[in-house]
């Protein structure tokens, strides 16, 4: 899920056929549309993946809204807002539906991407136009924002343009736009961010839109836009040691990588190419993390695929396509063979720039 990025990577979403869902508590899913200024809002049957647009849906948001993060709760929903340098905080009802509350929380310049810990305990915001991080503590029982001090100021400077940002095992990886691209990483204390010592920056791939991290944080990937590969990390202590065979390039029909997503399961990884109609899947390696294309892959989309999410559950996989006509698409996901088959495509008002799901 960045306002450089954005223009790589915005989709819209809105309306959606409406079919009932099944006996199991429903999930919701929530996408940003910057161009409208609006979330769409989504129930999910958990047991079809079918999805059915809200009656409230769309909800006004904030300018440029970029990037959503939900708290584990539930009960929060966190959204970037870079046209207006700014986070908004919404409440989310048992219904699915959301409300935004309180006053707007200022951060830096145009901030594209936002990444929360998994406890919910701190939300880190990526701001593209200052290049820095801005660090939150999160009420547990409000929701409420609190900045928290960097040692050199109200945010944590970067060395790079941020285009995407993740925390996995006390560690903030963020990954830098450039012809020479770059993972910075910091080690955190009580959302503090410092520089990894003695090295906190790796190189990667030009462009490294896409970033995700194995569920037991061995394993870290980038999607180089540009060079269409994947870089392979190993992950130690939140240093990073690159594969020897990294990063791969990949095949003839995957173009434009742009977004990773690793399943609940940490047995695959999908790729979302932008400049193709579907996405690549991989199993990844129990023992090295190495990558493997499915003899099934790819999986077709529509026109741009440049946003990846997943319900709480692991069965299904959502995909944010950014051209007209602009949708989010559900995917059943297969969690012994890695086997992608599409649901159902729900078309959305405009180019969808992040998906957010309940857990």
């Amino acid at each position: 899920m960045l306002k450089k990025a954005a223009a790589l990577f915005l989709v819209c979403a809105s309306a959606a056929i409406c079919v009932s869902c099944g006996p199991t508590t429903s999930r919701y899913l929530y996408a940003a549309i910057p161009t409208s200024d609006e979330i769409v809002a989504f129930r999910e049957d958990p047991n079809s993946g079918i999805l059915t647009e809200l009656a409230v849906s769309p909800i006004t948001a904030g300018p440029a809204v970029q990037s959503l993060v939900i708290h584990p709760s539930n009960k929060y929903l966190y959204a970037a807002n870079a046209g207006e340098g700014d986070v908004s905080l919404f409440l989310i009802s048992s219904d699915g539906t959301i409300a935004e509350s309180g006053s707007r929380t200022p951060v830096g310049t145009d901030p594209t991407v936002l990444a929360m810990d998994s406890k919910g305990a701190y939300l880190y915001v990526a701001n593209t136009g200052d290049e820095s991080i801005s660090a939150f503590s999160i009420s547990a029982t409000s929701g409420v924002l609190t900045p928290v001090s960097q040692v050199s100021g109200p945010t944590a400077p970067l060395g790079i343009i941020p285009i995407n940002l993740q925390v996995a095992g006390g560690f903030l990886y963020v990954t830098g736009a450039g012809e020479q691209g770059y993972i910075e990483v910091f080690s955190i204390n009580n959302g503090v961010l410092t520089p990894l010592s003695p090295a906190s920056f790796y190189i990667t791939g030009t462009n490294p839109y896409g970033l995700a991290i194995t569920p037991n944080g061995s394993y870290l990937y980038t999607a180089n836009n540009v060079d269409n590969s994947i870089s392979e990390f190993s992950v130690t202590s939140g240093a990073l040691s690159q594969f020897s065979n990294s990063p791969i390039g990949q095949q003839t029909g995957y173009s434009g990588p742009v977004a990773l997503l690793i399943d609940k399961s940490g047995k695959y990884l999908y790729v979302a190419n932008q400049g193709t109609t579907n996405l690549a899947g991989y199993s990844i390696g129990s023992t090295d993390g190495s990558l493997t294309l499915l003899t099934t892959s790819p999986f077709g989309t529509g026109a741009n695929p440049s946003v990846l999410a997943s319900d709480s559950g692991g069965a299904y996989l959502f995909v944010g396509n950014q051209k007209s006509p602009f949708a989010i698409q559900s995917f059943s996901l297969d969690t012994s063979s890695g086997q992608l088959t599409s649901v159902h495509s729900y078309t959305v008002p405009n180019a969808p720039a992040s998906i957010a799901t309940t857990f």
